[in-house]
């Protein structure tokens, strides 16, 4: 997917969370380890409801930020979500699985930060900072229950 206007933006995050759902899904039903297999059918629910989320930024967002053109973003290389799941999740630990997608949510969260920046208008800059601020919310709560999960 070419990434060329907000609205691919917002497309691209969603289609991202929507990918990365299915395949830990996929993934956790070829788990042996319990407590993996729990995480990855958790991440994969979350993802999922993520994903909602961030469609509804496409039917509440200023047509003007979606429409508006991004000139410098071909300088960031942002995720590619067919890579997302290059990662065996049905072979790896549950904190290798958290580490994984701690590390993606934080990818995502640096190419708003990168957007943020750039934003010329004020709806663009409030389209991206809402977007941020979902997945920076996302992100610590997903650290917080696997966190917590640990310590069951």
């Amino acid at each position: 997917m070419n990434v060329e206007t907000f609205r691919d933006v917002v497309e691209w995050t969603r289609a991202l969370h929507e990918h990365l759902a299915r395949c830990l899904k996929h993934c956790s039903t070829q788990q042996e380890e319990e407590r993996a297999k729990w995480l990855l059918e958790y991440l994969a629910d979350h993802e999922a409801a993520l994903e909602k989320v961030v469609a509804g930024f496409e039917k509440k967002a200023d047509p003007k930020a979606l429409n508006t053109w991004l000139y410098d973003y071909i300088a960031y290389a942002p995720i590619k979500p067919h890579l997302s799941c290059s990662a065996p999740y049905a072979e790896m630990s549950f904190d290798e699985i958290s580490q994984e997608i701690f590390d993606l949510h934080e990818q995502v969260i640096g190419f708003y930060r990168y957007l943020e920046g750039r934003a010329e208008i004020p709806e663009t800059r409030e389209l991206i900072g809402e977007l941020l601020k979902l997945e920076q919310h996302e992100a610590m709560r997903l650290v917080h229950q696997t966190n917590r999960s640990k310590d069951l």
